[in-house]
């Protein structure tokens, strides 16, 4: 079981999904990985004003989130499970976010300008965990919760994939969930998984309602892979600390709903060996269905079920 590192550079950076990309790392199941991240616009800013440029090693016309990978696992073969366990998030100094300047979809709905853009620009205090923005006299401030927007296998599908919508192998999922101590499962779709990470949020709302959460880069990422042989999954699944993920993604917010929440009542089948409709009036009394983003061409339904909400007795220990 090593430990590899991955420092962000041209040569390890791309903006698209593809199972044609190559790897840029190869590892065994039950290996870790450190790496960083760099910053939404494909770049770095430094204290002193100074700041680095990067580029994609794929070449695209109009790359999309700079990734780190692909990062290939040996014998992933499609049909098995890739679980990618967070140990470590910590992010850079810096942050932003924006809202209006677009005619996007939330942007209609509340009522905000399509012409003027507003960037806030945050100072991210790592110590305490909080970030700092200044909008005219005021200082604002929110507690920070890092985690990772991108985490994400190749799909099947030949050719270059967009890196904006999620998909069943994962992607720009943007579920503020995937903290420090979480575990994303992954089904694999492509020989080696080829697993790519990106887009640092330090903090973010259920819906991502402005379509940015603070974008920063991250200074240091740790995770450790596992790959499941026998064990297959149509969509990923997370363990997180605050509970149990599935996922639905789907152009209608109500078919991602149904989506996430059938995949939760497959989840409980399989965990507390219950039928289907046990499975939903059990769910009934503590499953939370959550928006995980509004703004990412398909919309994302998160389901929660919270860990140790359901005491499971024997029928004896139910009587005494």
């Amino acid at each position: 079981m090593a430990t590899h590192h991955i420092e962000a550079s041209d040569k390890v950076l791309h903006g698209s999904f593809s199972p044609e990309h190559k790897p840029v790392l190869t590892i065994s199941t039950g290996d870790s990985v450190t790496l960083n991240t760099i910053g939404l616009e494909w770049g770095l800013k430094h204290k002193d004003g100074s700041t680095v440029s990067f580029r994609s090693s794929t070449k695209e016309k109009k790359p999309g989130h700079p990734l780190i990978g692909p990062i290939k696992v040996k014998g992933a073969r499609p049909g098995m499970m890739l679980a990618v366990r967070i140990n470590k998030i910590v992010p850079g100094w810096y942050g932003w976010n924006a809202g209006g300047g677009s005619d996007a979809w939330q942007n209609e709905q509340a009522d905000i300008s399509s012409e003027d853009k507003t960037v806030l620009n945050w100072e991210l205090d790592v110590e305490n965990m909080i970030g700092k923005t200044i909008i005219g006299t005021r200082e604002f401030q929110v507690p920070l919760s890092p985690f990772m927007g991108v985490l994400a296998n190749a799909p099947a599908e030949k050719g270059t994939h967009s890196t904006i919508p999620p998909r069943y192998c994962g992607g720009n999922i943007d579920c503020k969930e995937l903290v420090e101590g979480s575990t994303i499962y992954l089904p694999v779709a492509a020989d080696g998984a080829l697993f790519s990470v990106g887009d640092g949020h330090a903090a973010q709302g259920d819906g991502e309602i402005s379509g940015t959460a603070i974008e920063c880069p991250m200074d240091e990422v740790s995770m450790t892979f596992t790959l499941f042989e026998n064990q297959t999954i149509s969509l990923p699944r997370a363990d997180t600390p605050s509970g149990w993920l599935t996922f639905g993604f789907h152009e209608d917010l109500d078919q991602a709903a149904g989506i996430a929440l059938k995949e939760m009542i497959d989840f409980m089948q399989e965990r507390f060996q219950v039928s289907r409709e046990e499975a939903m009036a059990l769910g009934s009394t503590v499953v939370d269905l959550r928006i995980t983003q509004i703004v990412n061409q398909v919309k994302g339904v998160h389901a929660v079920l919270p860990h140790g909400v359901l005491e499971v007795k024997t029928s004896d220990d139910a009587i005494r």
